[in-house]
């Protein structure tokens, strides 16, 4: 998988994000509709109160008492609301303590020039609101403090609740975000595993067409290029199977023909001798290509099956290499890997060693070392060349039929088929295991076969 977030994160992430705006948002609309619509009442009920107290004050005041202290301490102030009165210049309050200093700028001039006031402020930290009333038939003022603190206790309620209600909107939407993007990617992790099984070579494989008419749509094109690509990989091995069984007859009767003419090399001159030897050295390598093509036509047909056999890797490893007639290398085994089993066929494992061994000897300077060693449930087997090595595009491609490193130069150059390492491939994949190439410790080229253990 590719870095970065994936898309059912992006999905989830998506839900989640549209579930904070829109609830937020709501939150938002709720919180200032509301608030607005309390503060109008609170605002409405204390101009009501303020009014009604001010008429009171202003009846009592044609008696012209000494003291109106007294008077303020029988108007009806409900809500903890408290009264300010101007008379004759001189200040009063009640309950005892509230003055002038309780009282905002702004409206005392207002209510100086005449005009009836309110406004909203912080006194002390304490939310109220203040409305001032003029009586200007007795030269009064009329001032009376309401507290806005229980108001604001209840927005404050209504606040933490939209947030709360906003948070648990949003784990919601990203949950189903989360469970939806999950119904909705399923066909894709479909598409991708039958993807991955079409690349590993499962032609077999298809996609059930059910889940909407897009969904089915994309299930039938799919089964159709997987249907044509198995068709097309047959016809091609079924034409590659058929060129070589038709070459076998004339390369039997060439083969037989240049052995009679081999036998009597000693009688040639000198110049036929070489063309002679030419010929024999042609025929061995078409000989051999044809052998190639025909064994990677029947694997590639399936029609090659592992033999249900367990055999011990170490001492078939050993005997591969002591057959093989390209000089001596070293062979490392790991204790604990000698005895190890795996399924394999003898001779198709003697042809991987083989094809890898004489890759080395024929273009990698020979053989440094061949090692064995387990790895859990697998064994690894690693044959290192003495070669300059190989470079990133030849290490993903060398496995290709007829593509050569470096050393050789160019497709078909030098004694080989150009077929070794593909069959090398091929035999892997049947004995259930992979083969790839890298760098050696001292540079050159290293080829890693790793087999599944038979018995874990």
């Amino acid at each position: 998988m590719s870095g970065g977030v994936g898309l059912r994160w992006r999905l989830t992430a998506a839900f989640a994000i549209g579930a904070l705006v829109v609830s937020a948002g709501l939150a938002i609309v709720t919180y200032q509709t509301a608030r607005a619509y309390l503060l109008r009442q609170r605002e409405a009920s204390a101009l009501r109160q303020a009014f009604v107290n001010a008429r009171l004050v202003a009846v009592s005041l044609q008696a012209e008492p000494e003291d109106p202290s007294g008077l303020l301490s029988s108007v009806e102030t409900g809500s903890g609301s408290r009264a300010v009165l101007r008379y004759h210049d001189r200040w009063y309050g009640y309950p005892v303590g509230v003055g002038p200093d309780s009282l905002p700028d702004s409206v005392v001039t207002e209510a100086v020039a005449g005009f009836a006031a309110r406004q909203r402020s912080r006194q002390n930290g304490d939310a109220q609101l203040t409305v001032a009333v003029p009586i200007p038939a007795r030269r009064a003022l009329y001032f009376e403090i309401f507290s806005l603190d229980q108001l604001e206790v209840t927005l404050a309620l209504l606040r933490n609740t939209l947030l709360a209600a906003a948070t648990a909107t949003t784990v919601v939407g990203a949950l189903f975000g989360l469970v939806a993007a999950g119904r909705v990617l399923r066909p894709v992790r479909e598409v991708s595993r039958a993807a991955a099984e079409v690349a590993a070579g499962n032609l077999d494989i298809r996609l059930d067409d059910r889940g909407g008419a897009e969904l089915g749509q994309l299930a039938d094109s799919f089964n159709t290029m997987t249907e044509a690509l198995r068709q097309r990989i047959e016809r091609d091995q079924r034409f590659v199977s058929a060129v070589s069984h038709e070459l076998r007859s004339p390369l039997t009767t060439l083969t037989a023909a240049v052995e009679v003419v081999n036998a009597r090399r000693a009688e040639l001159p000198d110049r036929a001798r070489v063309a002679v030897d030419l010929v024999v050295s042609e025929v061995n390598r078409f000989n051999r290509m044809v052998q190639d093509l025909l064994e990677i036509s029947r694997l590639g047909a399936g029609a090659v099956e592992l033999p249900d056999e367990e055999v011990a890797v170490g001492p078939l490893l050993l005997h591969a290499v002591n057959s093989l007639d390209v000089g001596t290398a070293e062979v490392d085994i790991a204790g604990d890997a000698y005895e190890a089993c795996v399924r394999a066929d003898k001779r198709r494992f003697e042809r991987i060693i083989g094809n890898l061994v004489e890759n080395a000897f024929l273009y990698g300077g020979g053989v440094t070392r061949i090692a064995l060693d387990r790895r859990e449930s697998i064994v690894r087997i690693t044959v290192d060349d003495a070669g300059p090595g190989l470079t990133e595009e030849e290490r993903e491609r060398i496995f290709e039929p007829f593509l050569r490193g470096e050393a050789a130069k160019s497709r078909g150059a030098g004694s080989g088929t150009g077929l070794g390492l593909s069959i090398v491939a091929e035999h892997v994949a049947l004995h259930r295991g992979r083969v790839w190439a890298e760098s050696s410790d001292a540079g050159g080229a290293r080829f890693v076969v790793e087999l599944p253990v038979a018995r874990p």
